[in-house]
């Protein structure tokens, strides 16, 4: 432990780190918990993606929220008890999570185009898999039924093999039997493919993923410059 005769300047360093972690800490909780609601309750079409990038960037989310709580914990107590090496581990861990996050950011915005087409990809393979492949087969009756959407483009997808799924739901919560219907329609069956409903649906969730991101980067920013301007003032 360093000594250190604080002035008003080296207090309120202090305490503003403290209450920055404190902040820090409660942002890891939100991103933690963000990431853990998108993994269970919001991955249903993962099957169908083709890509391991949106439940990804959700256990990314689990792990780094976790990692900024437990380092929020060593700040606020580098900042209570003035110790310089626990301030030196603090700072080192945050710039390493914060350039981790930049990056996975930088990637993410490179990349997002080529994402559409990797998923399309996947969604239209897994066309065949239906009825032959229970995971493939239940992701794409829950992804109908969620989404209210049919096939990849559209109903004509399926050919003549329609799933039951892709029926729309009467006022009393029963499915339409659309299958056996001649002349399929906007009111016997989804028509809009599951395309474009997935990647709106995925494109939302991961501004929800993005902004929770990017508000706590802005926290570790102040916790690594408070940290500076602490361990300069402690002896």
């Amino acid at each position: 432990m360093g000594t250190s005769n604080m002035d008003g300047c080296g207090n309120f360093m202090k305490y503003s780190l403290f209450i920055v972690n404190l902040i820090i800490f409660i942002g890891g909780i939100v991103a933690a918990a963000l990431g853990i609601w998108v993994i269970v309750d919001k991955s249903f079409a993962n099957e169908l993606l083709g890509t391991n990038l949106y439940s990804g960037s959700a256990y990314v989310l689990v792990i780094t929220g976790a990692l900024v709580i437990l380092i929020s914990c060593l700040g606020c107590l580098g900042s209570v008890k003035e110790v310089r090496c626990m301030l030196v581990i603090y700072f080192t861990t945050l710039f390493l999570i914060f350039v981790t996050m930049l990056i996975g950011g930088i990637l993410g915005y490179v990349f997002r185009e080529k994402v559409e087409k990797t998923i399309r990809l996947g969604m239209s393979r897994s066309l065949s898999d239906y009825g032959n492949h229970k995971p493939t087969t239940d992701a794409w009756d829950e992804t109908q039924r969620r989404l209210n959407c049919c096939g990849v483009s559209g109903y004509t997808d399926w050919n003549d093999r329609i799933p039951e799924s892709c029926c729309k739901i009467t006022t009393s919560g029963q499915p339409i039997n659309c299958r056996q219907i001649e002349v399929k329609n906007e009111f016997t069956i989804n028509t809009r493919g599951c395309l474009t409903v997935t990647m709106d649906y995925v494109k939302e969730h991961a501004k929800i993923i993005g902004t929770a991101g990017i508000v706590v980067s802005c926290f570790l920013v102040l916790g690594m410059i408070f940290s500076c301007a602490l361990f300069k003032l402690i002896k």
